[in-house]
C-alpha cells in the first residue's frame, strides 16, 4: 500500500515538475522573443528609427497610395462625365447633319416664295419653316453667323474659290456666303463655304 502511495506521489511529482518545465521553457521562450525584438528596435534606433516611428512611416506611405489613388478616381471620374456630357451633345450629329441639307432647300424654297403675291401660303410655310429651325436649335443645332466683307479664317471657313475683290477693303475677305455653316454644342458639323477676295 504504501508503495503504491510512493509510485503515485512519484508520478504527481513528475507531472508537477513537467508543468513546471513547460511553463519555464515557455517563460525562455517569451524572454528570448522580447529579447530579439528589443535587438531588432535597437539595431533600428540605431538607424534613427524606433517601431513607432516605423509604423508612422509605414501609415504614412499608405495613407499616400490612399490619396493617389483616389485623385486618380476623382480625375477618372471628371474626365468620363466629361465624356458622356460631350456624347450627349453630339449623339445626334449624324441626324442633324441629315437635316442640313433640307433646311437648306427650305430656306430657297422660302426666298422663292417670298417673291409671289400669296401671303397666306407665305405666312403658313414661314411658320412651318421657324417652327422647324426652332426643334432643331432646341436639339443644339446653331447657325454659325458668317457676315461679308469678314475676315476669312481657314479655321472656322471653308474657301470654295477666290475672285478678284469688288473692291480694296474685301482683299483677303469674305465677299459672298454660298452655304452656311453649323455647330453642333460648341463643334462645327458644316462649315460655311464662302467666296474670297484676292
Amino acid at each position: 500500500m504504501s508503495k503504491k502511495n510512493d509510485n503515485k506521489a512519484k508520478a504527481e511529482e513528475k507531472s508537477v515538475k513537467d508543468k513546471i518545465e513547460d511553463i519555464i521553457d515557455e517563460a525562455i521562450e517569451e524572454v528570448e522573443e522580447s529579447e530579439a525584438n528589443n535587438d531588432d528596435a535597437e539595431d533600428d534606433s540605431e538607424f534613427g528609427l524606433s517601431e513607432t516611428e516605423l509604423l508612422k512611416e509605414e501609415v504614412q506611405k499608405e495613407k499616400d497610395k490612399f490619396l493617389r489613388l483616389f485623385a486618380e478616381f476623382e480625375n477618372y471620374k471628371r474626365r468620363t462625365s466629361k465624356e458622356r456630357l460631350e456624347l450627349f451633345k453630339t449623339a445626334n450629329q449624324e441626324v442633324m447633319s441629315a437635316m442640313l441639307p433640307v433646311l437648306d432647300d427650305f430656306d430657297r424654297a422660302l426666298n422663292e416664295i417670298r417673291k409671289t403675291e400669296d401671303k397666306n401660303l407665305l405666312q403658313g410655310v414661314e411658320l412651318i419653316h421657324n417652327k422647324f429651325r426652332e426643334t432643331l436649335r432646341s436639339k443644339g443645332l446653331e447657325p454659325m453667323n458668317v457676315e461679308e466683307g469678314e475676315t476669312f479664317d481657314a479655321d472656322i471657313h471653308e474657301a470654295i474659290t477666290q475672285i478678284p475683290a469688288p473692291s480694296e477693303d474685301l482683299k483677303g475677305k469674305i465677299v459672298d456666303v454660298v452655304e452656311r455653316g453649323y455647330k453642333l454644342g460648341e463643334r462645327i458639323i458644316r462649315y460655311p463655304k464662302v467666296v474670297t477676295g484676292k
